[in-house]
């Protein structure tokens, strides 16, 4: 809840057609003394029956411009567990994310709770601008400025391309704008 009042443009969920939530992404500003201001990816999930339909890449996405825009970000940070393959390939291979050294082996030990190693990771936001558009990211996830716009029939055919029905369009909103 502390990132949600502290930094609310930052933390997005995707909510599907019947408005069940499906994943989300949790972020925050680091701004240490002396140091450049930074975006961290705290948390992000998605069901895993919604995973591979770019909801990750979008979400990160959106996060991140709200850091850039919002706060000046310069860069990105977040941590990995070291098992977790489908996120660093995601981090690494989709978003552009690169190692951050931490000592020899660039490997922070002992991260998480139950002793497991993490990768510190980091994206540049350089490349991140007002007028950015994000269309080229997934065509059938909808920005939360967008979500005010009624669902043409050309949306609701591509939902239903994506899923055999209109259950398949997703969106992605502000989580300050969720009343929970």
């Amino acid at each position: 809840m502390y990132h949600l009042l502290t930094w609310p443009q930052l933390s997005y969920v995707a909510v599907n057609a019947k408005n069940k939530i499906v994943g989300y992404v949790l972020s925050k500003m680091e701004e240490p003394d002396g140091g450049v201001p930074h975006g961290h990816i705290t948390s992000l999930s998605v069901l895993r029956t919604y995973r591979r339909l770019g909801l990750a890449t979008a979400l990160m996405y959106q996060s991140q411009r709200a850091m850039a825009e919002n706060f000046g970000a310069a860069y990105v940070s977040l941590h990995v567990r070291k098992t977790n393959r489908a996120a660093l390939q995601l981090y690494r291979d989709h978003l552009g994310f690169m190692y951050v050294s931490a000592g020899i082996t660039g490997v922070e030990k002992a991260y998480y709770a139950d002793g497991e190693d993490a990768f510190s990771m980091r994206c540049d936001l350089h490349h991140f601008s007002e007028d950015q558009n994000l269309d080229h990211v997934v065509d059938h996830v909808k920005s939360e400025d967008e979500r005010s716009t009624s669902k043409t029939e050309n949306e609701r055919s591509k939902a239903a391309r994506l899923n055999g029905d209109t259950d398949g369009l997703l969106l992605l909103e502000n989580m300050k704008d969720l009343h929970l």
